[in-house]
């Protein structure tokens, strides 16, 4: 039986994941733009920028610019990314990004070693370290993050055995610092899941970690997002990153065609449609997913923007 959620949480990851995946440079100016306008579409929550070396992604040197121009909304919490201390300084220097701790591990050490040039055990260290920060500094660590967690272009397979194994690992550091975890992201960075392996994934995790509360990040560069999506909704998943337009991609994964996450207006589309609250308006998101294709300067992947919402033929009928 399906345990459909009433009500979705998004993360909005277009204009950091987006933008820092594109070969062209992208001007500031257009990047807040696409934040601002994201901003007016009933979003909770936007992912803005990296705070990482612009020699290893180009498309994120101008991060400290785009977070001092953006505007601000009220009700919107804006995000950022980091991997070390040097961009959780940058982060809070800010005064604008709501930060929060996470801890994160990846689930293949290939990957891992292109990613950040890192081992798994090193990667664990440096998680612990940031942990002592946050601590320090008062930030609440309430996630935990598995990268590539359902199969990997350099490791091949990624069992449900080693996806626990990491989470248990990621719970075990936290339990370290007296830290209970709220939610965990299970991150299918580079696009092998099916709805099958999206049902068992989260089923074995729901099960050995009942109190943790999981969101899902799914790529879609082999058209599967939308219905990995639908398969995270039956096993009551209220949570999602995704991006607008289906910007994005990963820079890391070695796959010409490697893809953004699921698609914002595609997902509160079918989840309207469904009777499940995104508190987005459709519309407004469409005409965003549209800013951005004219940004980047070439068609993308999602649908609804050029299908529109049904809102218009609904009221045409009355």
């Amino acid at each position: 039986m399906a345990d459909w959620p009433k009500s979705v949480h998004i993360h909005e990851e277009g204009p950091r994941e987006g933008f820092q995946f594109e070969k062209g440079a992208i001007p500031t100016a257009a990047k807040v733009e696409l934040i601002d306008a994201l901003s007016e579409t009933g979003l909770k929550e936007i992912q803005t920028v990296s705070f990482v070396n612009p020699k290893r992604v180009p498309g994120m040197a101008d991060a400290d610019e785009v977070v001092r121009r953006f505007r601000k909304a009220p009700g919107v919490r804006y995000s950022g990314l980091w991997l070390n201390e040097k961009g959780l300084e940058r982060a809070l220097a800010s005064e604008k990004i709501d930060v929060e701790g996470r801890i994160v591990l990846c689930a293949s050490e290939p990957f891992l070693a292109r990613n950040q040039n890192i081992t798994l055990d090193r990667m664990a260290d440096m998680q612990r370290a940031m942990i002592a920060t946050y601590q320090a500094r008062g930030i609440p660590v309430v996630e935990g993050a598995v990268q590539a967690a359902f199969g990997c272009n350099f490791k091949g397979e990624v069992t449900t055995g080693d996806v626990l194994a990491i989470v248990a690992r990621i719970v075990s550091i936290a339990e370290e610092s007296g830290i209970a975890l709220k939610r965990l992201v299970l991150a299918d960075t580079m696009a092998w899941a099916v709805p099958a392996r999206i049902r068992a994934m989260v089923g074995a995790v729901r099960e050995r970690y009942p109190d943790l509360a999981v969101t899902l990040h799914l790529h879609d560069t082999r058209g599967m997002g939308i219905a990995n999506a639908y398969a995270g909704l039956e096993m009551g998943v209220h949570a999602f990153d995704s991006s607008v337009a289906g910007l994005g991609g990963c820079p890391f994964a070695a796959h010409k065609g490697a893809a953004g996450n699921v698609c914002t207006e595609d997902l509160v589309f079918m989840c309207e449609e469904m009777g499940i609250s995104t508190g987005v308006d459709l519309d407004r998101l469409i005409d965003a997913a549209n800013l951005a294709e004219r940004i980047v300067g070439h068609p993308l992947p999602g649908a609804v923007k050029q299908g529109g919402s049904l809102n218009r033929y609904r009221q045409a009928g009355q």
